[in-house]
Formats: structure tokens, sequence, C-alpha cells
């Protein structure tokens, strides 16, 4: 019987999580799921490897009002017989995407009690997906205590950074401190870093820019598939605008909310994790399909706005490569989201890319009108594969 790592990935309303098993050269994908609109209107969808729908369950608020309670609803069918019979045994090993690693860690890393403490003294630093992130890590831990954990973090692909890209221009007792840029979204960007090798080998080692574009938003510069620089910087508030957070801000801003509006920490917190990015702009939503749809003048703005700094980013990691090979597009956005694609890709004419409306409408991987210059392409991303790769790494399975 092979070993099976199952990978686990919790967000703030949601948890996807795939279970492979490990083939001689390959990771045979066995289950794969997601349990979305947590705390909402939660579903629950998982498949079999050969993506056949063992179950759509539309369950109620209060059967799923948090990630915690949606892990245990998640656990109790992997540990079912009928999860077992699909996965083809027990599982051996789970993987789990942690958001934030700090200056500590540059790899992924078995959890141990040390380990786990280092990472929830990072949840300051990622207060919106820290917590999500631990949460089936203690309950596997509380469930099976000898099963392997492994953390792949976010922020491992960045740490290759130079330090001249990574240092803010403040006091270096505070970079000493860790306080520093790092990135987010590694887990996707190594991911889109393998692929390119197979479905564009003659740019995968040249200058990249990588527009992982979901509710979540971040730019990556790569060059020769190692992270250059990233838009996201110390937490995941930075870089372009999301649904819900606002990207790069002037910090004066935090002070007039403070000095002005009376608002403390916490209230800040909420405010630019919570309320601005699309959803603040439009006042409608964070979600783009409902603001392609809608006519209001807000919904207009909030795209317009999306678009613009998008493209503005874009500009400023092309500096930093000296030029593009590719700007790839990849999540949840990227991957479907066909007419914000068009759009940014006018945008950045002027760095020679060129569009094919045609094969962008189809979802083609590569929709560049003319066969010379920058490529434009659409990679969807697997994080779910790239942590199950990362645990079968650390953990010699």
């Amino acid at each position: 019987m092979s070993n099976s790592i199952l990978a686990i990935n919790a967000g703030s309303s949601s948890i996807k999580f795939q279970a492979f098993a490990t083939g001689p050269e390959a990771l045979l994908r066995r289950v794969s799921g997601l349990l979305e609109g947590i705390g909402n209107a939660p579903r629950l969808v998982i498949r079999d490897g050969a993506g056949k729908i063992l179950r759509d369950d539309k369950l109620t608020q209060a059967a799923a009002p948090s990630v915690e309670a949606g892990e245990a609803i998640i656990g109790d069918w992997l540990l079912s017989a009928e999860a077992k019979d699909v996965i083809g045994g027990p599982v051996s090993a789970i993987g789990h995407r942690v958001v934030h690693g700090g200056p500590d860690f540059s790899t992924a890393a078995r959890i141990d009690d040390s380990v786990l403490a280092r990472i929830e003294a990072l949840t300051p630093l990622a207060p919106l997906h820290q917590p999500k992130n631990l949460a089936p890590i203690l309950a596997w831990r509380q469930r099976q205590p000898a099963m392997p954990q492994v953390a792949c973090f976010d922020t491992a692909f960045h740490r290759g950074h130079s330090e001249l890209a990574d240092r803010f221009a403040i006091p270096d007792a505070l970079y000493r401190e860790g306080v520093r840029r790092y990135g987010f979204h590694g887990i996707s960007y190594a991911f889109i870093a393998e692929k390119l090798n197979e479905v564009a080998p003659a740019i995968a080692k040249g200058r990249v820019i990588v527009a992982h574009l979901g509710n979540g938003c971040s730019l990556c510069a790569m060059k020769d598939g190692r992270s250059v620089d990233s838009t996201m910087s110390f937490t995941a508030l930075d870089g372009i605008p999301m649904g819900t957070r606002p990207g790069a801000i002037d910090p004066g801003i935090v002070l007039y909310l403070m000095r002005e509006k009376g608002m403390d920490a916490a209230a800040i917190e909420t405010f630019l994790y919570h309320q601005c990015g699309l959803k603040g702009l439009s006042g409608i939503s964070n979600d783009v399909r409902v603001l392609e749809a809608s006519d209001a003048a807000q919904a207009r703005l909030a795209l317009d706005h999306f678009v613009y700094r998008i493209a503005k980013e874009i500009g400023a990691l092309a500096a930093v490569l000296g030029g593009i090979d590719a700007l790839v597009f990849t999540a949840g956005i990227g991957e479907n989201g066909a007419d914000i694609r068009a759009r940014i890709a006018r945008a950045c004419a002027w760095l020679g890319v060129n569009l094919d409306p045609v094969a962008n409408a189809a979802r083609e991987t590569d929709f560049s009108a003319t066969a010379g210059g920058p490529r434009l392409l659409m990679v969807p991303t697997d994080e779910e594969w790239m942590i199950a790769r990362y645990t079968r790494q650390v953990l010699s399975l």
C-alpha cells in the first residue's frame, strides 16, 4: 500500500483539501474537496480523482459557523470508510498551508511543539489567516497525535529576495526584529514556476510577472523561476487592492483614523482586512462577478481602480526585472475573469504584450495575439498539489 498525503488549505471562509497517493514518480490525486461559504451558506463538494462527485452537501449556517466547525466536518469524512476506500487506505501524513513563516522559515517544516509555537507567535502579522491555518493543525493533533504534519509557508518562496528588495526605509533595528517585506501566495507562485517548465519552457527561466488574483491578490516578479520581488510585504494587506483589503495605502491614513475617527488597533484591523478593497470602493460586493453584472457607478469605479492599480504595479515590477518575457494570470479571477485579464493586458500594451481576445475568452493557456514578444498566459494554480509535494519532500515519503 502506498503512502497517502492529505493537503489542507484553510482560508478565512473556506477549506480546500486534496488527498494524494505517492506513486514512484508522481503524486496521484485520489480526492479533492471544497467547503466554501463557511459562516454564511456552507456547501461541501467532494470529488474522486477522476472528478466524479462523491458528495455535494448544502449545509446550514449553524452546521458550519466557523473554519473550526468546517474542519470537524471534513475530518469526520476523511476518517470514514468511504474516504479510506476512495483514497486507498488511511492518510499517512498531512501538509498544511500556513500564510506567515516570518524570518525563521525559508522551507516547509515538520510540525512539532517548537514549530507550532513559532507559527502561533506570528498570528499578529496575519490575523485574518494564521488562526484559520492553525485550526486544522490543532484539530488533527488532537484527533491523531502521532500523525506527521508539515507546515508549508506562503512566505518561504520569497525568502531569496535581496535585502534591498526586502527593506523598508525605517531604522535598522526594526529590520533586525523582522519588520521587512516577506511576500505571500508563495505556494501558488512555486506551483506556477514549476508548471511553466511544462507549458512554456522557453520562458520558464526568463523574466516573468505572475498575477495571483483571487479574493486575496498579489503580483510576483520571477527570474529563473525564483521570486525577485512581490507586491505584498510585511503583511497580506500591502500591494494591489483585493476583495476586502485595500492594498498599499498612505500610512498616514491609519494615523488619521486613530486621531480623527477615534479608532483603536482592533477597529483599524477590522477595517483594513474586512471593509476595504473592492467591497469598500463599491459598497456592493467583494466579488468581481457581482460587480461586473452591476450597473452601479461605484461598481464600475471599483473595477476600474482594480485594473489601474494592477497595471501600475506590473509596471513597477517590470522595471525591477528590466523588462518581461511573460505576464501570467492565475487564481480565481486570474483564471476565470476573461474581461479583467483583457483590461489588464491592454493597460500593459506598452510592455509589448498583445492580446488575442478569442483565445482569452476560450481560456487558452497562451492568449497572445502574435508569435513574438512577451507572452500572455493563463495557468491554473494548484496549491494543494504543491503542499503535498513539500510534505513528501520533508518526510521523505
